[in-house]
């Protein structure tokens, strides 16, 4: 199949038909196309063209284009369809996809479109899936899955298999469970399609099964889910009753959002904003970390004042001065490499161990580092002008700034993971502006010891 992609040839024919009011032409074009295509397409329309295709197609269509559109736009659409059109959408959706929908809405429209659903049992699943916390497996978990009752014969397990299939998407797993609910294990199809038709499952299922429980935190799902590859994992209560599942797509859009958070974070921004967000919530989201750089100057600068007697004494330290950049970069640029490593493990569970043991690691890495570089900028120095004893001084400086900046990029990850606190804000302008305050201190305080 070839790779969809939008083209100004594509976005003119749908707008062609919408002018024309061609609902025939529209329908037939858009019937075999994935619903993830049509997300992309109303992306690119103008709210009036994508609100036009949404109320022209089938619900059977749009309910899952409407999981898949920007987040903009689906609330935007949602405030412009009636209760009904939205329960028609929702009546097509799994309960998870369902409840994220539900969960944009105020709680009186929520009242309104759930009274408009037929589906009883649909409602109740619906309003269970909303009771649960954000970043909760409960809220993650679809309702819809295959389970089987460990006291039943194969003959009825394969008949009761197939009434349930009906209502579920896609079956990743066959569920055990006993006349309490509680979850038993898993049933293999192969050992399902060998078994006598009077074997009864509990002679046949797999006892071992991986699974979470509602009130667990994504990321326990999320290690989970990667460590043992598993496309779906079962949601258990505390008793161990089985509420339902939660399928590899659903975790991969939390993953996916996560990073994003991270990356966000890392870069300084504090709130979760797109591109095409206004000029005041930019605004609100970089303006945060640029004061705390703009602090982090005023710091330096200071520190550079509180130095200014010793320094003027040192002949030639005008020279010095075309190094401070040098130093600064350094430091900034070793402490976000060795935090963006430790905040990598921390995601990944891959950082274990003794604290001071990892921090020593870091000591003669960093050694290597500044050696290795410091004894280009010696061999270079000559080439720039520069004295050799001056060079050697800014070397000495460089090696200790890259020591000190490893130690805080290390060490300030692993303490916010501690108390809590998401690591990967420690990646961006944090440990840039710190390092940058400990890197000009400690190149005009070596500085000062050695030329003095």
């Amino acid at each position: 199949m070839m790779s969809f992609e939008i083209t100004t040839e594509l976005l003119e024919t749908v707008t062609s038909y919408i002018e024309a009011s061609n609902d025939t032409a529209l329908v037939e074009y858009f019937e075999n196309m994935h619903h993830a295509d049509i997300a992309e397409i109303l992306d690119e329309l103008s709210f009036e063209e994508a609100i036009y295709i949404i109320k022209l197609l089938d619900s059977e269509k749009t309910s899952e284009v409407l999981m898949d559109v920007d987040d903009d736009v689906r609330e935007r659409i949602l405030k412009n369809l009636t209760a009904k059109e939205i329960a028609e959408e929702v009546e097509e959706l799994d309960s998870d996809d369902a409840a994220d929908i539900l969960g944009e809405l105020s709680e009186e429209r929520q009242e309104a479109v759930m009274s408009q659903i037929e589906d009883e049992e649909h409602v109740k699943e619906i309003e269970e899936l909303l009771t649960y916390d954000e970043d909760t497996a409960g809220s993650l978990m679809a309702k819809e899955l295959v389970k089987v009752n460990e006291n039943w014969t194969v003959l009825k397990c394969v008949r009761e298999m197939r009434a349930q299939a009906e209502e579920v998407t896609r079956v990743h797993s066959i569920y055990v469970i006993d006349d309490e609910e509680k979850l038993k294990g898993r049933l293999s199809l192969k050992d399902l399609l060998i078994a006598s038709t009077k074997t009864a499952i509990s002679e046949v299922y797999i006892p071992n099964v991986d699974y979470v429980f509602d009130h667990d935190d994504l990321d326990e799902v999320s290690f989970k889910m990667r460590k043992y590859d598993l496309e779906a994992i079962p949601v258990v209560d505390d008793n161990h009753v089985l509420l339902g599942r939660i399928t590899i797509d659903d975790m991969v859009d939390v993953i996916k959002e996560e990073a994003e958070k991270d990356y966000q974070l890392a870069a300084g921004i504090v709130e979760d904003v797109e591109a095409d967000d206004n000029i005041l919530e930019l605004t609100k989201a970089r303006l945060p970390w640029l004061i705390l750089g703009l602090f982090g100057g005023l710091g330096c600068v200071l520190i550079m004042d509180g130095f200014d007697e010793s320094i003027q004494a040192i002949e030639n330290i005008e020279t010095l001065f075309f190094f401070t950049p040098l130093i600064a970069a350094m430091a900034g640029n070793v402490g976000v490499q060795s935090s963006a490593i430790i905040v990598q493990g921390l995601a990944n569970d891959n950082v274990k161990g003794s604290l001071w043991n990892r921090l020593l690691k870091e000591v003669g890495l960093s050694l290597v580092n500044g050696i290795v570089l410091g004894v280009i900028l010696i061999a270079v120095a000559p080439f720039m002008g520069l004295e050799v004893f001056y060079s050697i001084t800014v070397a000495v400086s460089m090696l200790c700034v890259i020591i000190v900046a490893s130690l805080v990029g290390t060490f300030v990850p692993i303490v916010l993971d501690k108390r809590g606190i998401d690591p990967a804000i420690a990646t961006g302008p944090f440990i840039t502006t710190s390092n940058d305050i400990f890197g000009i201190f400690l190149f005009f305080l070596i500085a000062k010891s050695m030329l003095l």
